[in-house]
């Protein structure tokens, strides 16, 4: 299979965290950037990234490397993308942009740029216009500009991963799933021996640590990926990474969580129980 680029973004202080864990799941190139890990990998390194990586916010995989000094570079370089290789007419699409420079202030108008360079390419080849929905859009793509220097990629995650799809109940201020397994991971617990959260709200990091006791992938609660709409998917690869269940494991010990709220206590109890966890 094809190797290529690819990036996970994270929070900042869980680069290396996020690091080590791609280095257990066997991508190669691991390289340690500001709130981003880049490696390279083939089509199932990325769909395994996705599925399994406890501390990836989302993964994303670049198409285009380019240099801008103002909106026209970025216009004229997403233009001459063959897009029909990533969008049908009838998919749609949104842009997600992110800017660190002087000469683009506005993230906005750089995402506006290069849809239009899109729809441009499209009405040219085809006389009609793909359509931008910024809600569930079927394919996410994320522009990153810092200075001159800009990358283009697909959005393989849709969802940002932290919303695994086992939260049922939910308390103020939740903390977020990625920093929670984040946070246990950075505490060097290995799944030897207890573990207690005193203060323990709805219980994310409570349920992070039993999804890592048992070694359950967090992506098998989540109802879709990015990836799955793109034009290459390849649903009996995707198929046989999420029925895979060789990697799990029994936990010897216990996990214990209180809060003075019983509200929380609850919440804590359902979601458990919503990520198969509650025993």
């Amino acid at each position: 299979m094809e190797q290529f680029e690819l990036i996970a973004k994270t929070f900042q202080g869980l680069e290396e965290v996020l690091a080590q864990e791609l280095t257990e799941l066997g991508a190669n190139d691991v390289q340690i950037g500001r709130r981003m890990v880049s490696f390279s990998g083939d089509k199932e390194m990325m769909y395994r990234a996705n599925f399994c990586l406890r501390t990836a916010v989302r993964i994303l995989k670049p198409i285009k490397h380019f240099t801008a000094k103002d909106a026209d570079d970025v216009y004229n370089a997403v233009r001459a993308i063959n897009w029909s290789d990533y969008l049908d007419i009838d998919t749609t699409f949104s842009v997600d942009s992110v800017v660190y420079s002087q000469e683009f202030r506005h993230s906005k108008f750089v995402a506006y740029k290069v849809k239009d360079a899109i729809v441009d390419y499209f009405r040219e080849k085809t006389g009609k216009r793909p359509n931008i929905r910024i809600t569930n859009p079927d394919i996410k793509l994320n522009v990153h500009i810092a200075e001159d220097k800009c990358t283009l990629s697909l959005d393989s995650s849709g969802e940002s991963l932290h919303l695994r799809g086992y939260r049922v109940a939910s308390v103020d201020a939740p903390i977020n799933e990625v920093l929670a397994a984040g946070l246990i991971k950075l505490s060097g617990w290995k799944a030897d021996s207890d573990f207690i959260d005193p203060f323990c709200g709805s219980g994310t990091i409570l349920i992070e640590a039993a999804l890592m006791a048992r070694n359950i992938y967090p992506g098998v609660f989540r109802k879709s990926f990015g990836f799955e709409k793109w034009k290459d998917f390849d649903s009996n690869l995707f198929d046989a990474i999420y029925n895979d269940d060789s990697a799990e494991r029994e936990f010897a010990h216990r996990i214990l969580g209180y809060d003075l709220n019983m509200h929380a206590v609850e919440a804590a109890r359902n979601n458990a129980k919503s990520a198969g966890v509650a025993d």
